[in-house]
């Protein structure tokens, strides 16, 4: 007599949640990194550039190339800013996600619990219905011999 559990699907469909929130959680971790890599990739492109606007001012450098580097500054401070936006918005939903899959680890857990449950329970039957068998195995005997 081997256990079959009758909610066992649910316990399937509960791992398979909790397998697919954990994939949601990954993708939403790399788009995280990505963004803070495209916010690095920012700042230095400013240093870079603050570097230049730096080494122009030692040599005689136009008025008109020293505001056209200062605009691409703006420009790039402006970037930043929606970056940092960005960085942030990132980090709120791999803060969902995590919440999300703290719930579906939660339900998981709770079905695989019920489960281990009765298959406790399957196995302490099964063992009563054994030791019934045995001692009705020996009160037949005992009575054979008793004659």
């Amino acid at each position: 007599m081997s256990f079959r559990y009758s909610f066992q699907q649910i316990v399937d469909l509960k791992n398979n949640e909790r397998t697919q929130a954990e994939w949601i959680l990954s993708e939403a971790m790399g788009q995280l990194r990505n963004e803070e890599t495209s916010l690095n990739g920012l700042f230095e492109q400013k240093e870079n550039l603050h570097n230049e606007m730096i080494q122009a001012t030692s040599h005689s450098v136009s008025i008109s190339n020293m505001l056209l580097m200062q605009s691409y500054m703006n420009h790039v401070d402006k970037q930043i800013v929606r970056k940092h936006q960005d960085v942030k918005q990132a980090k709120h939903i791999v803060t969902e996600k995590q919440e999300h899959l703290s719930v579906k680890m939660i339900d998981e857990k709770v079905w695989t619990k019920a489960r281990e449950k009765a298959h406790t329970q399957f196995q302490f039957m099964i063992a009563k219905k054994e030791q019934d068998a045995l001692d009705e195995m020996a009160t037949n005997r005992f009575r054979r011999l008793s004659y």
